[in-house]
């Protein structure tokens, strides 16, 4: 009897300690979900954020600009540059920007293009030469008399057509004394400045956001930059600036044109700068242009 006893004792202690190691068990994945993430990844993430793909409808260097129907089927989480008043782009918008992407309107704010619809208004307001290398382009010659008003105007449109950037090119045209002379622009370097200022400001009052064009001193209240470059004069801008908006988390695009190495000049920005960097180039072997970080 004695013996029965203490078997049923010893059978009632290996079910409690059988138990015990079962709760231990499952308590486990509680205290290591932690211990799954991955710093390092989230890193690399985070870093590769504001890389983002280039489209350029807007304006031609050497070949053909990227066509809007290739845009509509084929970008996705991109920046894009149109020019914002023709018939097939303001067709498009919609589309474009149901990919997640982040449309952007180019405007000459340097200069008025005979083509315009608004050149009349504006042709008071600017030189009566012509720029030599732009057929049809006349320079800025006073921004204190009421070009801000047609330019606002440009702007208001702008707006009410969904866009979601403004890019401002030719915004350096009072900045270089020999343009100055060349063409006899009374605008002055203060004055030129003040103007793309208050048009930036216009543009954030509006919701959108600004875009400079090839230089950031004095455009620190601009969200994101472009810079031109060439096959034989890459980096010529002030790196610091660039550099500088990256740090800021804000958007830097580098097009580079009339290139047979696309991949190999990228590499050599990314050195440079790093890989935040956004690009596009144009392939002397396609003759289009190639588009990265896709």
């Amino acid at each position: 009897m004695k013996n029965c006893v203490l078997l049923l004792l010893l059978s009632i202690c290996l079910a409690c300690t059988n138990q015990d190691d079962t709760s231990n068990t499952e308590e486990t994945p509680e205290e290591t979900i932690d211990e799954t993430a991955n710093p390092a990844e989230d890193a690399v993430t985070d870093e590769n954020f504001y890389a983002i793909p280039i489209y350029n409808h807007a304006y031609i260097e050497n070949y053909e600009v990227d066509q809007v129907d290739y845009i509509v089927l084929n970008t996705n989480n991109a920046y894009v540059l149109v020019d914002p008043f023709e018939d097939d782009v303001i067709e498009s918008i919609a589309e474009i920007k149901a990919n997640r992407n982040q449309l952007a309107a180019y405007i000459s704010i340097g200069t008025g293009e005979d083509w315009r619809d608004d050149f009349n208004q504006l042709q008071p307001y600017l030189t009566t030469e012509q720029w030599a290398e732009w057929p049809g382009e006349y320079f800025v010659n006073t921004t204190t008399t009421g070009i801000i008003d047609v330019m606002k105007a440009r702007i208001d449109r702008i707006a009410e057509l969904g866009y979601d950037w403004v890019e401002f090119d030719n915004m350096d045209w009072a900045l270089y004394d020999e343009t100055r002379e060349t063409y006899g622009i009374q605008v002055t370097k203060e004055q030129g400045i003040a103007y793309f200022q208050e048009l930036c400001n216009y543009v954030h009052e509006k919701g959108m956001k600004c875009m400079a064009k090839n230089f950031v001193e004095n455009a620190e209240d601009f969200d994101g930059v472009t810079y031109e470059s060439y096959n034989d004069d890459k980096n010529w801008w002030d790196a610091s600036g660039a550099q500088g908006f990256l740090d800021d988390e804000k958007l830097v695009v580098i097009i580079h044109y009339n290139e047979s190495n696309c991949d190999q000049v990228y590499t050599d920005y990314q050195a440079i700068y790093n890989e935040n960097l956004s690009y596009i180039c144009e392939d002397t072997n396609l003759k289009k242009y190639l588009h990265y970080n896709e």
